[in-house]
């Protein structure tokens, strides 16, 4: 590399990466090595089995490199949300990218490895997977703001109109899932730990290879549901097909949803949200489901050593949390215009869609008691069966025995006899 352009060490604890590239520096002559201000010997110690990166952060004390954890490489979370963050955190001189990952699991995992690294979750998600992992005290939340994911229970079944439907005949309904490592997956696994006396009597569940699968599938059978998560965004083809394909959307509202939290955070609000965009002849059409909100954590600033990097990690968590709502929107207009097509509920409208979640599970009550008693009444019918049966079959089990002790009396008469013989022989 030409001498000209050649780093200073102190450009170097800014410029990292780009230093490495003076590593191929060791195969030129010493006099090519003098635009580093360290000496020969300390570069070349390299080759004694020490990385050039780790003599590096050594000699500037410049800390790795850290991170945004997000998620798929064109949702929301990666293409959207984590730029805005990113570039506030520039501002603040603090270099954040953001890196793709598979979900809320693996960003969790990924902070816990390094606590100085930041993620994005749905809330509900991060809940039942801190919960799984055993992570809560290792984490914490940096702030959550009006940006809400929604759930949506899709059937084509009509009966079935409120998730009191879908939890009073959860042991008889069949639901797929998108991926088993999606959101979704990690939202209804949430609300069957809650949900004790309803969805988590759920039998039948398996995971289709994508929501959209999962949508055609649960819309093949009047006894199939699916449930996903996405941003209430009214052009969503996903909502398109779910009328194409003759279902509708289930309000996921109820007491026991509502009521949940985690360390005083609510999990889920009730939120009347756009799915359907107005036309010449009708207005679009909206829906009230229990929507969670997008939350950005990080690692306990007391798990982070040593005490400059924990100070630093603190700056870092004030510098987040201070941050405008607005500033952390996507540029594009987008979720601006989602946040006004969408509104949170009054308690009072509220309180309306909780009773008529209160009355389905009321009315699913009758047939899962009979369910339940036609059962037992099946069972102690089979028991009164078998007891018929044993007395039914007692003269025959007494005169097998009584057959049996004659044979052995007639065997052991036999043999005395033949020994008798022998004897006076």
């Amino acid at each position: 590399m030409p001498r000209e352009e050649g780093l200073s060490l102190a450009q170097c604890r800014h410029h990292l990466p780009l230093c490495m590239r003076y590593w191929d520096a060791l195969r030129f002559p010493a006099d090519d090595l003098e635009i580093f201000p360290m000496s020969l010997a300390f570069i070349r110690s390299a080759s004694r089995g020490v990385s050039f990166a780790a003599l590096l952060l050594a000699a500037t004390g410049a800390s790795a490199a850290t991170q945004i954890n997000t998620g798929g490489e064109t949702g929301a979370y990666h293409a959207s949300f984590c730029p805005a963050l990113s570039r506030e955190l520039k501002v603040a001189q603090l270099d954040y990218p953001c890196v793709t990952s598979t979900g809320t699991r693996e960003n969790i995992e990924r902070v816990l490895g390094d606590p100085r690294q930041i993620g994005y979750a749905q809330f509900d998600a991060y809940a039942i997977e801190t919960q799984q992992l055993k992570a809560g005290s290792a984490l914490t939340v940096v702030r959550q703001d009006d940006v809400r994911e929604c759930v949506f229970a899709v059937t084509r079944n009509k009966s079935l109109a409120s998730y009191g439907d879908l939890a009073g005949n959860a042991d008889r309904l069949r639901f797929i899932l998108p991926p088993g490592d999606s959101g979704s997956a990690s939202t209804f696994n949430f609300l069957r730990s809650v949900d004790s006396n309803g969805i988590a009597k759920a039998k039948s569940i398996v995971n289709a290879s994508s929501a959209d699968d999962a949508i055609r599938q649960a819309l093949s059978a009047d006894d199939t549901v699916t449930l996903f998560v996405q941003f209430p965004d009214p052009d969503n083809a996903r909502f398109a097909m779910i009328r194409q394909l003759g279902g509708h959307i289930v309000p996921v509202i109820d007491r026991e949803i509502l009521r949940q939290e985690v360390n005083g955070r609510k999990v889920y609000f009730a939120q009347e949200t756009q799915v359907e965009n107005a036309d010449w002849v009708k207005s679009g059409r909206k829906v009230v489901t229990a929507c969670t909100p997008l939350v950005v954590f990080t690692g306990a600033p007391d798990l982070v050593k040593p005490e400059q990097a924990r100070k630093d990690h603190e700056d870092m968590i004030r510098t987040v949390a201070s941050l405008n709502a607005n500033a952390l929107l996507p540029q594009e207009s987008l979720f601006q215009r989602l946040l006004k097509r969408s509104r949170e509920l009054s308690a009072v409208s509220t309180e309306k869609l909780l009773e008529l979640s209160d009355q389905a599970r009321e009315k699913a009550k009758p047939y899962t008691e009979k369910a339940s008693e036609a059962m037992k009444e099946t069972a102690e019918q089979a028991r009164q069966a078998a007891d018929r049966a044993a007395e039914a079959a007692k003269p025959y089990v007494e005169k097998g025995k009584d057959a049996a002790k004659k044979a052995y009396d007639d065997a052991m008469k036999a043999g005395k006899d033949i020994m008798d013989k022998a004897k006076k022989e």
